[in-house]
C-alpha cells in the first residue's frame, strides 16, 4: 500500500502539533500545502472547500480542535474543558451536510469527558492529540477496507463511472469510490475511468483526474452533460460514487448531480454502487428527506472561473448535495463489505448499536 500512497495526493497531515492542509482551491494548476494557525483557519478551509470530501473534514475537523486548544495547555484544565464545547459547535457550523464532521467532533467531546484522570490541560490536551490521531488512522484503514470490498466490481475493460471526487483528495487514505478503482489498478486490472466534470465546482475535472492521472489510472473526463451518451454507447458499465451522508433507510446524499446519475444508470441497466465508511452512516437520520442540504454562494453558478458567464440580476439555487433514494442504490460498499437492500434492516445489524463494536466507533 506505501507504493501506492506515495503517488496519492495528502489532502491533510499532522506533524508536530500542527496541521497542515492541501488548499484543493487552487488544484490541479498549484499545490500548496498551508499550516492552520487558528480554528478560524480551519472554519474557514472547511467553509470554502480547501479542505472537502466527509471524511477528510472530519479528519481535519477534529485536529481543528486541537489547534484550538493547544494555546491553553499552560494553563488549567477546567479552562480548556469549557473551551472545547464552544470550539466544537463553531467548527460543525463550517458544513452542514457531511455527518462525519459532527460525528468527529461528538467524538472528541466524548474522548475529553472520558478522560478524568487528566489532571492537567496538558494531559487532556494530549488525550485529544491521541484521539484525532486515531481518527486518522482509522479514515485510512476504512478507505483500504472499501477498497478491498469493491475491487472484485472491476471487471477487466470496464467502463467506470464516478461523480464529483471521492478520492485521496477527500479522505486521508485512498478514498471512498476510488479505494477499488485503486487496488483494481494495482492489481493489474485494465479498465478506463470516466470522471463527470461536476459543476458547478468542477471537483470531477480539477480534483479527480488530476488524482487518478496522477496514480497512473487510465481516466477520460466529460461533461455532465455527457453521461447519458456516454452510457447509451455502451461505454459505461459501471458506476462508483462517494457520499456525504447516509441515511437510515440506505438513501445518500452526494453532490449535485447524482441523483441525475443514478437515475440514469437505472435507465440503462448500470450498477449504480456508493462507497462510504461506517462514519458516513448516520442512523439517526430516518431518511434522505431528513438530510440538511448545503444552499451555497450564487456567484459559484453565475461564474465560471473568474468570468461571470450570467447576467448580473439572475434569480440563482445552488444546492450542493441531492438525496439518491435507495431503490436506485444497487449496493454501499463499506469496509465491512457490501451492504445491499433492505437497506434499514441490514445497515441496523452491521452497523448499530447492538452491532459488534467497529473501527471508528467511540473508545
Amino acid at each position: 500500500m506505501t507504493d501506492l500512497l506515495d503517488r496519492l495526493p495528502r489532502a491533510l497531515e499532522w506533524h508536530d502539533g500542527d496541521l497542515y492542509l492541501l488548499d484543493q482551491t487552487r488544484l490541479p494548476l498549484e499545490e500548496v500545502v498551508e499550516r492552520q494557525d487558528s480554528v478560524a483557519d480551519v472554519f474557514e478551509a472547511i467553509r470554502v472547500l480547501k479542505v472537502r470530501g466527509a471524511p477528510a473534514i472530519g479528519v481535519a475537523a477534529a485536529y481543528g480542535l486541537c489547534v484550538a486548544l493547544g494555546p491553553l495547555r499552560e494553563g488549567p484544565v477546567d479552562a480548556m474543558r469549557r473551551r472545547l464545547p464552544e470550539v466544537a459547535a463553531y467548527l460543525n457550523a463550517a458544513r452542514p451536510t457531511a455527518v462525519n464532521l459532527s460525528w468527529a467532533l461528538r467524538r472528541m467531546e466524548q474522548r475529553a469527558a472520558r478522560s478524568t484522570t487528566a489532571t492537567t490541560a496538558a494531559e487532556l490536551y494530549a488525550a485529544l492529540v491521541d484521539e484525532a490521531e486515531a481518527i486518522h488512522r482509522e479514515d485510512q484503514a476504512l478507505c483500504l477496507g472499501i477498497g478491498e470490498a469493491g475491487a472484485a466490481l472491476i471487471a477487466a475493460g470496464a467502463g467506470v463511472l464516478t461523480h464529483c471526487n471521492a478520492g485521496a483528495l477527500a479522505t486521508s487514505g485512498i478514498g471512498t469510490a476510488t479505494a477499488p478503482m485503486y487496488l483494481a489498478h494495482r492489481a493489474g486490472v485494465p479498465f478506463r475511468v470516466y470522471a463527470d466534470e461536476t459543476r458547478p465546482l468542477l471537483q470531477g475535472a480539477r480534483l479527480t483526474s488530476w488524482e487518478l492521472g496522477r496514480a497512473g489510472v487510465d481516466v477520460t473526463l466529460i461533461a455532465d452533460t455527457m453521461t447519458a451518451s456516454m452510457m447509451a454507447e455502451g461505454r459505461i458499465d459501471l458506476v462508483i460514487t462517494g457520499t456525504d451522508r447516509v441515511a437510515a433507510n440506505g438513501d445518500v446524499a452526494n453532490k449535485i448531480g447524482t441523483l441525475g446519475v443514478a437515475i440514469l444508470a437505472r435507465h440503462f441497466g448500470i450498477p449504480f454502487y456508493v462507497a462510504c465508511p461506517s462514519s458516513t452512516i448516520d442512523l439517526d437520520c430516518p431518511t434522505g428527506a431528513d438530510i440538511p442540504i448545503e444552499e451555497r454562494a450564487s456567484d459559484e453558478v453565475t461564474s465560471f472561473g473568474a468570468r461571470r458567464t450570467a447576467p448580473d440580476d439572475v434569480k440563482v439555487r445552488n444546492p450542493a448535495f441531492d438525496v439518491t433514494p435507495n431503490e436506485l442504490v444497487t449496493g454501499l460498499i463499506t469496509e465491512r463489505g457490501i451492504v445491499s437492500a433492505p437497506y434499514g434492516e441490514n445497515l441496523a445489524r452491521l452497523f448499530g448499536p447492538d452491532a459488534p463494536r467497529r473501527s471508528g466507533a467511540s473508545r
